[in-house]
């Protein structure tokens, strides 16, 4: 995730739609048919799934060469896919709203990552020391909490367990750090509870601290944390193109959903996971459909809580 104003993200993006004539990326055909595609991601355990479908070779039999290319996060990733950088991106579902509303032209392709709709077992939580006074959503009011972006999923989902719970998230001072640094800061006192995701979440509960609430299980159940995404220019011209991606990713996603130790292990592949923390963090869920009814839940938070001025059209950007 970026530690910058998605705003600049958002700049960039429109910049590389004026830059390139909004044309997207071109796929690259072989002369075998395969077609080459870069698809950028994010180094956590919510695209565990496209690691698998990958090694699977659910792409490969759709004819279909993935490079996986890393970034920091979706607010990188969508002003790649946008010049052409990328073909397929991955992306928290308040980022792609963010960008949607902005007028830039993405298409959601493919279901990415969602809650497990279980407090105290999903795989994002908001958490404090152990001896904190902070009991409840509620309390944290007034307080100094860490998030890794601000005005993003994360600050406007603890605004909605905030409120649900009759606290006011207005007074919440929000800090943006960086995931691997939060459950330090909230050890120092240098804030006072701080939102983590898997594996960093398991990280912070194993050194003492205390869950508070899971900001995503608390807003839906069924939560649409993140999507994978193209451009709506690449779409037009590679239709087939992207109906092999989403198959293909349909694919991995329900393998992942049956195959948690193999998830597991493929994290190795990408992340430098402790094999203690690995072994006991909790998966998220991998539904090969999108919860279109979650993604209005967070469409309408991003509005109330003032991130976009209008609500983007979700018959555009959704499947």
């Amino acid at each position: 995730m970026l530690r910058r104003s998605f705003a600049l993200a958002l700049a960039s993006a429109l910049f590389a739609t004026a830059a390139c004539g909004g044309e997207g990326g071109d796929a690259a055909t072989s002369s075998d048919g395969t077609t080459a595609l870069k698809v950028g991601v994010i180094p956590i355990v919510d695209v565990a799934p496209i690691y698998l479908g990958v090694k699977q070779g659910f792409f490969k039999s759709e004819g279909l060469d993935v490079t996986l290319e890393t970034a920091q996060g979706g607010a990188a990733i969508v002003p790649g896919v946008v010049s052409g950088q990328f073909q397929f991106g991955f992306s928290n579902t308040t980022s792609l709203l963010l960008a949607a509303s902005q007028g830039l032209p993405l298409k959601v392709v493919s279901a990415g990552v969602a809650s497990t709709g279980e407090q105290g077992k999903d795989f994002g939580a908001v958490v404090v020391k152990k001896d904190s006074p902070i009991k409840t959503a509620a309390d944290l009011a007034g307080k100094r909490v860490a998030v890794n972006t601000l005005k993003n999923i994360n600050t406007t989902t603890i605004n909605k367990v905030v409120r649900d719970a009759g606290g006011d998230p207005s007074t919440i001072k929000y800090v943006e750090l960086g995931f691997p640094d939060i459950a330090a800061a909230v050890a120092k006192g240098d804030v006072d509870a701080g939102q983590v995701v898997e594996p960093f979440l398991t990280i912070a509960t194993g050194q003492g601290d205390r869950q508070v609430v899971a900001n995503y299980a608390g807003t839906d159940p069924d939560l649409m944390v993140g999507m994978y995404f193209t451009s709506q220019q690449f779409l037009a011209k590679n239709p087939e193109v992207a109906k092999k991606f989403t198959a293909a990713m349909a694919k991995s996603l329900d393998y992942a959903s049956s195959h948690g130790d193999e998830v597991r292990a493929v994290l190795n592949d990408y992340t430098k996971i402790d094999p203690e923390v690995q072994k006991n963090m909790v998966l998220p869920k991998w539904p090969s459909a999108v919860d279109k009814d979650s993604v209005q839940v967070l469409s309408d938070l991003a509005l109330k809580d003032g991130l976009i001025t209008k609500q983007p059209d979700l018959g555009t950007l959704l499947p």
